[in-house]
């Protein structure tokens, strides 16, 4: 794989007047964008153990020096490098969603946003998958509960409780219900990415249709 060449790259220092304490120039800034998706390529090729900071100056075409320049430790880039992908994750989905005046309209949005966009960003499903799970064959979260990031249930359970006082979903515990969509959603996906002609497209419509059906919602 071709090195992420920046401007800076021939010489493998870092750029800019900026220091790691005050704020990133705009040059600082596309360097540690350009850190970041190389980090993403390498976890979700290589796998998190096996991405070393040396494999991602390599990558980036700079030097270690640089990239910790930027980060100070791995720990620190792969932290970023999650957080970078969260927050697009939840960015998208939030922007479908907030499309919808109506609630029932809305929690199809989330069901179809949550599965779709993984579906287009398998990168930035493998990375999840790398930094939540543990190395021991990946079958067991690192910390248990640790994949219910940024308020996830916490929002599906908004959506729920607005439909609720709506009036158009019935739905006795917005918690539960909650996090019975929420683990479907992950476990579609997730036979997905170990079945890849498993069809993604139609179980989201299923999944689509059961939910509706689970939270009695009124057309």
């Amino acid at each position: 794989m071709a090195p992420r060449r920046g401007a800076d790259a021939d010489s493998g220092t870092p750029t800019g007047t900026g220091t790691k304490t005050g704020t990133p120039t705009f040059t600082e800034q596309a360097r540690r964008r350009q850190i970041i998706e190389c980090t993403i390529d390498l976890i979700s090729t290589r796998g998190y153990p096996a991405t070393s900071l040396a494999a991602i100056a390599k990558e980036a075409g700079i030097s270690k020096a640089a990239v910790l320049y930027h980060f100070s430790s791995k720990d620190n880039l792969t932290q970023a490098t999650f957080q970078h992908v969260l927050e697009r994750f939840r960015a998208h989905v939030t922007e479908r969603v907030e499309r919808e005046s109506d609630p029932r309209a809305a929690l199809v949005a989330y069901v179809r946003a949550m599965i779709g966009y993984q579906q287009a960003n398998r990168r930035h499903v493998r990375v999840i998958t790398e930094m939540l799970l543990d190395d021991k064959g990946g079958t067991e979260l690192k910390t248990p509960g640790s994949h219910d990031t940024h308020g996830r249930w916490q929002h599906l359970a908004g959506l729920l409780e607005a439909g609720r006082q709506a009036g158009r979903l019935r739905v006795s515990d917005t918690r539960t219900t909650a996090l019975a969509i929420g683990g479907a959603i992950d476990n579609i996906v997730s036979h997905w990415l170990v079945h890849p002609d498993y069809d993604l497209d139609a179980a989201a419509d299923e999944l689509v249709a059961f939910t509706l059906g689970a939270v009695g919602a009124r057309d």
